[in-house]
C-alpha cells in the first residue's frame, strides 16, 4: 500500500469516528469537499499544511494522523 492510500484510509476512519461527513470536514478545514474525497480514495496526497488543517478540524494532533498512517502501512 502506498502512502496516499494509507493516508486516505486513515483520514476516512478518523473522520467517521468523529461523526463528520466529507462536507463537514472540508468546511471545518477550509478546503473543498471534492478534495477530501480524492484524498480518501488515494487520488491526491495532501500537503503538510492541509494535514495540519484536517487535524485541527478533527481535533487530533497532526503527529497522531501520521502515526496512524505509519500503523496502516505496517511501519510500527
Amino acid at each position: 500500500m502506498d502512502i496516499k492510500e494509507a493516508f486516505g484510509r486513515v483520514l476516512k476512519v478518523v473522520r467517521k469516528e468523529k461523526g463528520f461527513s466529507q462536507e463537514k470536514l472540508s468546511f471545518e478545514a477550509g478546503r473543498d469537499r471534492s478534495y477530501v474525497s480524492k484524498i480518501e480514495t488515494g487520488v491526491y496526497q495532501p500537503s503538510l499544511e492541509m494535514i495540519f488543517d484536517y487535524a485541527e478540524a478533527l481535533e487530533i494532533k497532526p503527529s497522531k494522523l501520521v502515526e496512524l498512517v505509519e500503523n496502516e502501512m505496517g511501519m510500527r
